[in-house]
């Protein structure tokens, strides 16, 4: 079973998980990460070193964020949208044409205002599909 990268990560993207995958299987939108499900070789050396507990190992997922398990697969490029279920998805992603998100491999400075966002909660709303800057 692959990681997760969840609801807390949007509007932070704190990058300290990516320096530690030996597989480099996290990949970069505007606003968030998400994890390659068929590149994760489920080690789970990201997990502690998230600073707002985004990443959760799939089975350890709380339900109220299933919606991410289909968003990582589809912006890491393991799946299509077309084959992804899009249940609980805002409507916003659902019309939108989602592109594959770059690699990102190497720490970045997390978003402005990230330790902010950290505290909010249920942000799927503000989750940007845009892919991340190269």
């Amino acid at each position: 079973m692959a990681y997760i990268v969840a609801d807390p990560c949007v509007k932070c993207k704190y990058t300290d998980c990516v320096t530690v995958c030996p597989v480099d299987c996290f990949y970069e939108g505007a606003n968030s990460l998400v994890i390659n499900p068929d590149e994760c070789i489920d080690c789970g050396a990201c997990e502690p070193e998230c600073p707002t507990t985004a990443i959760f190992e799939e089975g350890d997922l709380p339900e109220k964020w299933n919606a991410y398990i289909e968003l990582n697969a589809v912006l890491s490029g393991a799946k299509t949208k077309d084959d992804a279920d899009s249940a609980g998805w805002p409507q916003k992603l659902t019309e939108h044409s989602l592109a594959v998100w770059p690699n990102i491999t190497e720490q970045k400075e997390p978003l402005e205002g990230a330790d902010e966002a950290a505290t909010q909660e249920d942000k799927l709303g503000d989750f940007d599909p845009s892919p991340g800057e190269q």
